[in-house]
């Protein structure tokens, strides 16, 4: 019996000792996989006192998935609590319902300053050549990013 508990203790020792070796992966699929490759980029520029400024980047991650990205330095007016970022094929708002809006593609929203991600599905080619901040409660753009 004593050899019995003894082979049980040491395999449970050698059980905790394993899994606390071992590390949890989580995976985020709304962040680029490895490495992010810029294909475009440009640098916001500010609308109606925004105060917006920084970087916005178009490119892929290693799964070939697209993304926007927007830089560390990025900053806007967030008086409202939230501004919608889109993908636009000029660096004028226009709204198109009837038609689908096929000059602007909704990338998402945000909240806050600094670096972030906007996952792009399904990605989309060069006629889309800004990026573009839109205040939908004031009803104003707060900048736009060329892309080249």
């Amino acid at each position: 019996m004593n050899r019995m508990k003894y082979v049980w203790m040491m395999s449970l020792v050698a059980l905790v000792m394993f899994s606390a070796c071992t590390e949890e992966v989580i995976i985020d699929s709304s962040l680029p996989q490895g490495t992010f490759s810029v294909a475009r980029s440009g640098s916001f520029v500010e609308q109606n006192s925004t105060g917006s400024t920084g970087m916005a980047q178009l490119g892929t991650d290693e799964d070939g998935v697209q993304f926007v990205k927007f830089g560390t330095s990025f900053s806007t007016n967030f008086a409202t609590g939230t501004v919608t970022v889109y993908l636009s094929k000029s660096q004028t708002y226009m709204a198109d319902p009837a038609n689908g809006n096929p000059s602007l593609r909704l990338v998402g929203i945000t909240q806050k300053g600094g670096e972030q991600y906007f996952k792009v599905d399904p990605a989309v080619g060069s006629e889309f050549t800004h990026v573009i901040l839109w205040c939908a409660s004031a009803g104003v753009p707060f900048g736009y990013a060329p892309l080249n």
